[in-house]
Formats: C-alpha cells, sequence, structure tokens
C-alpha cells in the first residue's frame, strides 16, 4: 500500500530542500575555493612588491658601491699627480 499523497509531496519538498542546501553548500564552498585563491594570489603580488623593493635596494647598493670606487679611485689619481708634481719639483729643484 502506498503512503497518502500529502506524504509522499511533502517527502518530495524535503528532497527538493536538502537539495537546495547542497547547492548552497556547494556554492559556500566555491566562493571559499575563489576566496582562498584571491589571498594567495595578494600574498604573491606581495612577495613580488617585496622582491622587487629588494632588488631595487641592491642595484642602489651596487650604483652607492661603484660611486663610492670611482670617488676612491680619482683621490687615488689625484695622491698619484701630486706625487709626480713633487718628485718633478725636487728634480727641478736638484738640477738647478
Amino acid at each position: 500500500m502506498n503512503p497518502p499523497k500529502h506524504f509522499q509531496e511533502r517527502e518530495r519538498e524535503r528532497e527538493r530542500e536538502r537539495e537546495r542546501e547542497r547547492e548552497r553548500e556547494r556554492e559556500r564552498e566555491r566562493e571559499r575555493g575563489r576566496e582562498r585563491e584571491r589571498e594567495r594570489e595578494e600574498r604573491e603580488e606581495r612577495e613580488r612588491e617585496r622582491e622587487r623593493e629588494r632588488e631595487t635596494d641592491r642595484e642602489t647598493e651596487r650604483q652607492t658601491e661603484r660611486q663610492r670606487d670611482r670617488e676612491t679611485e680619482r683621490q687615488r689619481d689625484r695622491e698619484r699627480q701630486r706625487d709626480r708634481e713633487g718628485e718633478r719639483h725636487n728634480l727641478k729643484k736638484y738640477f738647478h
């Protein structure tokens, strides 16, 4: 014997509600997945930005080091030039 129609209808309605709830849960899970993906992308972008900043800092340091090296070399050149001029002066005094 079959159950009365109103019981069957209620059971079908409960099944539809369960299916809607499963669909809502699947949608929540998809949204959580999208949120995790956004967070991952944001972390990766922040890391790329930090790496760009570190590279900029390294390049600035290299430029500063090259500038110091050039200045040191110019200073040595000036000292060598003074030494040569001093030697010439001493030679002139010696031979005159």
